[in-house]
């Protein structure tokens, strides 16, 4: 158990480190940001046609009500939280990469929910807006990495059984 929180700690302060070295901003994180933004509006546009997006902004072109899509609500740091935990836990390479593409799916898929719900959340009440994107959405991202962690947990073999972990 040492072992595992030592090599998880120290791979996520690596890995946070290199996310904020400007060429890794530059060339990933924020054309991934701009895309979640892309995305977020696409699927918006579906139901509401008053849509605009800029870039890393999603606007409404009724009450000009916008959103910023910043990096740190981009959903990366949580999947490097995830990223780190699998990386460190004594599991097959197989069920590792089986865990990031799961986990990945699961943390942006709420990610997009998180966006569009604080969109509308904002045109709504600022005073709520800004209690669900400071407090409610910031856990429930991270309680969703924590969660694919403990699932991904339960599906890996055991080294002396053969079997799946289980308790």
């Amino acid at each position: 158990m040492f072992r595992f929180l030592l090599s998880f700690l120290l791979i996520q302060a690596a890995l946070f480190f290199i996310e904020m070295l400007q060429p890794v901003q530059q060339a990933i994180i924020l054309p991934w940001t701009d895309f979640l933004a892309k995305i977020s509006a696409s699927i918006m546009l579906l139901f509401d046609t008053n849509i605009e997006v800029y870039g890393k902004i999603i606007r409404s072109s009724i009450n000009h009500f916008a959103v910023s899509i910043e990096p740190g609500c981009n959903g990366v740091e949580a999947m490097i939280v995830l990223l780190a935990a699998i990386i460190a836990f004594p599991a097959p390479l197989i069920y590792k990469i089986k865990g990031l593409i799961i986990g990945f799916i699961a943390i942006q898929g709420m990610n997009l929910i998180r966006i569009i719900s604080l969109f509308y959340l904002g045109q709504w009440s600022q005073v709520a807006f800004d209690w669900a994107h400071l407090y409610i959405w910031q856990a429930l991202i991270m309680l969703d990495a924590l969660i694919v962690f403990l699932i991904w947990i339960r599906f890996i073999p055991n080294e002396k059984e053969g079997s799946r972990v289980t308790s």
